[in-house]
């Protein structure tokens, strides 16, 4: 579930990593360019290209929109920059919940434009935190997190192609540990992936339907 470039990252990640992919989730396209015709996001754009199913609800908080993501029997959705609220049902119906992949160190910069938040308040450094979602907006358990260092010339541009890349690790690896102990695992672990700039360990990979 996610709409930009970033979410788009973390897509090809899974699928690469040979995830059961049974729908994806984005927004609608929008109209963009000369002529406003609309245009697929890039999620979608990728989705399409690996021949998954594509769902564009405008909104979620609809019963029937919440019963279909319900009968898909997913064992775990991932959520990055999706741009729409999921309501509790959506939170509650995969078996292990849904996980986000933030681009922030979480509690620092929640919600939307952590990216540019971080750059416009100096910040030395960022990362990405994997989260069990809740209610609330990035409040939910912190499953893992990564750092990387932010320099005097990082562009928005570039740290978000970092952390997309960095995102699509780490999700990648919390999904394996979900399969083996679910969400108490990881945090007992501490959640901490490595140091600022350094790779995520290697896991195993596993068949997971998301």
């Amino acid at each position: 579930m996610g709409t930009p470039g970033f979410a788009a990252t973390i897509l090809e990640a899974l699928i690469a990593a040979g995830h059961r992919l049974l729908a994806v989730y984005t927004q609608p396209p929008r109209p963009a360019g000369r002529g406003h015709r609309l245009q697929p996001s890039p999620v979608q754009r990728v989705a399409e290209r690996h021949e998954l199913m594509v769902r564009c609800p405008a909104r979620l908080r609809n019963d029937e929109v919440q019963a279909a993501f319900a009968a898909l029997g997913a064992e775990a959705a991932v959520v990055a920059a999706y741009g729409l609220i999921l309501p509790p049902a959506m939170l509650l119906a995969p078996r292990l919940g849904c996980v986000n992949v933030h681009a922030s160190l979480l509690p620092r910069w929640r919600g939307a434009a952590p990216v540019q938040r971080a750059l416009l308040a100096g910040d030395s450094e960022t990362g990405i935190t994997i989260m069990q979602m809740d209610e609330g907006l990035d409040t939910g358990q912190i499953l893992m997190q990564q750092s990387l260092p932010v320099g005097p010339r990082t562009t928005a541009s570039g740290l978000t192609d970092e952390l997309a890349q960095l995102g699509g690790r780490l999700i990648v690896a919390a999904l394996a540990e979900l399969t083996r102990g679910g969400p108490n695992r990881l945090a007992a672990a501490g959640g901490r992936a490595g140091a600022p700039g350094a790779r995520a360990r290697p896991v195993a990979r596993r068949f997971f339907r998301v």
